[in-house]
């Protein structure tokens, strides 16, 4: 396995799902319902799921272990990238580190969110089962595993 192509893939999978997937979805009605089950919210995770099999294919996961270290690696890059992204946005609009100070203790709430948990589940779900169904039928020594 490769790791550092697995952290580039899932830094392209990250963006393309926060930009792309994202501009996509924001074209399909709102609605007036609120909360989680918007048709939006629900587009975006069935689109997230099928750019994260996609990306799992190109990255070539044989097996369901290979697929859940791709994704929790997938996983693990947007939590970062939301970290980092998160404190220099502070520190740009206010030029100061007191403010960075003062703003971390807001990110553990984040990362105990409902939203936290698709997050993974749209890294980890696709990637395991993509992996899983390439070496179905295959001998347990040609799995990679």
């Amino acid at each position: 396995m490769k790791i550092e192509r697995a952290i580039l893939i899932g830094f392209i999978g990250n963006y393309l799902i926060n930009t792309v997937v994202a501009a996509l979805v924001a074209l399909i009605p709102a609605g007036t319902s609120t909360g989680l089950l918007t048709p939006q919210y629900i587009s975006f995770v069935i689109v997230s799921l099928i750019v994260v099999a996609v990306l799992s294919w190109w990255y070539g996961v044989r097996g369901w272990k290979n697929g859940l270290i791709f994704g929790l690696i997938g996983f693990a890059v947007a939590i970062a990238t939301a970290f980092v992204t998160g404190i220099s946005g502070v520190l740009a609009q206010t030029g100061s580190f007191s403010s960075v100070i003062k703003i971390l203790p807001n990110f553990w709430p984040f990362l105990w969110n409902l939203q936290t948990l698709v997050l993974l589940g749209y890294w980890v779900i696709p990637a395991a089962a993509l992996g899983w169904w390439n070496t179905r039928g295959a001998s347990p020594m040609s799995s990679g595993m």
